[in-house]
């Protein structure tokens, strides 16, 4: 008895059952089912959303969550699953769904709570979304329901996210210190020569997209001239690589001796700071300028379901010399496959790509 007692507390801890709130998916299932449906909105362009309905910790709450169970057994279609994101927290998949459908389901199955126990905060996620970058403060749309509640509709791209291995967080922490203390003389020195070879400030900030969209501030030697990004415009027409990047093998920004750090890799070292504060990783897809990553759509954007980093498969063996489609090919590959082994190997492949300067621009 008491070990039947323990197995259903680890359970409702996990989120994954309970005796009263049977019926729901465990936390893996959702979330493969979550993969299962970007997968296939990725191939017929169909919209399919997830109404996440949370609760609070007190008793009323806990009844409300059997009502929950119960209710969305009733409510969903055959082909809708609901399951546990985490511990009173549940999703409810729903295929082929707008998000006005999926308001519509929030809604009928609040209706059928209870009167006098508390409604689940209701939010709504979408995929894809017109504006999948949008950041947490700025996610201001909203539909009022008749009890007062709002419905947020949030973009899904944070919740497809792959969590980053202990084993892989530990390869960054010591790589990324460890390359710090190493390299702080190098550091000085090109600090002292940009400095001197153009006016402007050392590091160039820029923000990129990173894990399931979100921005955040990488850091570069500067290596162009310091209105660089106001030129970029004027430059556009001249892409050389197709898709939302922007590169141009001979980028009149550049400065002589920028031209020099680009082509040596140098003036991604910074990042390694990025890496220390968890913003990157040492291997994993190239964050994207938050522009070019808004201008990637369906399954281009798989490429953000891991944290970035400074080397991946396209550093190692495409870099300048392949269209943008492949590229994130080459991403997607890499999260499929990601595992101690091959990070090491790319790392180590990495060394020599960058002293050949194969397809470096």
């Amino acid at each position: 008895m008491l070990t039947k007692i323990m197995h259903r507390a680890r359970q409702w801890i996990r989120g994954d059952s309970n005796a009263t709130l049977h019926g729901l998916l465990s936390s893996e299932q959702i979330h493969r089912v979550l993969q299962r449906e970007r997968a296939r909105s990725d191939r017929t362009g169909e919209i399919f959303s997830l109404a996440v309905l949370s609760v609070g910790k007190t008793k009323a709450d806990q009844e409300t969550l059997v009502h929950l169970s119960q209710i969305l057994q009733k409510r969903l279609r055959l082909t809708d699953d609901a399951g546990w994101l985490e511990p009173r927290r549940i999703g409810v998949a729903l295929p082929a769904t707008p998000i006005s459908g999926a308001r519509t389901v929030v809604d009928d199955v609040c209706v059928c709570i209870p009167a006098g126990l508390p409604l689940p905060e209701c939010v709504i996620y979408c995929y894809p979304s017109d504006e999948p970058s949008r950041s947490t403060k700025d996610e201001q749309d909203c539909n009022t329901t008749s009890h007062g509640n709002t419905r947020p509709v949030r973009s899904m791209e944070p919740l497809l996210t792959q969590r980053m291995p202990a084993w892989k967080r530990s390869i960054d922490v010591m790589g990324a210190s460890l390359g710090l203390l190493m390299l702080a003389p190098l550091f000085a020195m090109v600090a002292l020569a940009i400095k001197i070879a153009s006016p402007g400030p050392v590091l160039f900030r820029q923000k990129r997209g990173g894990l399931g969209g979100r921005e955040f501030l990488m850091l570069k030697f500067r290596s162009m001239v310091v209105d660089a990004e106001n030129r970029k415009r004027g430059l556009l027409k001249l892409n050389e690589q197709d898709g939302p990047a922007f590169k141009m093998k001979n980028d009149p920004r550049v400065t002589p001796l920028g031209n020099f750090l680009r082509r040596t890799s140098i003036d991604e070292l910074p990042q390694l700071w990025n890496v220390l504060r968890g913003e990157m990783s040492l291997v994993g897809p190239r964050p994207l300028p938050c522009t070019e990553t808004e201008g990637c759509r369906g399954w281009l954007r798989q490429r953000l379901a891991v944290t970035p980093g400074l080397t991946c498969i396209w550093q190692v063996h495409g870099r300048s010399k392949v269209s943008f489609t492949e590229w994130v090919r080459m991403d997607v590959q890499y999260i499929r496959e990601r595992s101690l082994v091959s990070d090491i190997k790319l790392l180590l492949q990495t060394v020599p790509a960058v002293l050949l300067r194969r397809g470096a621009s």
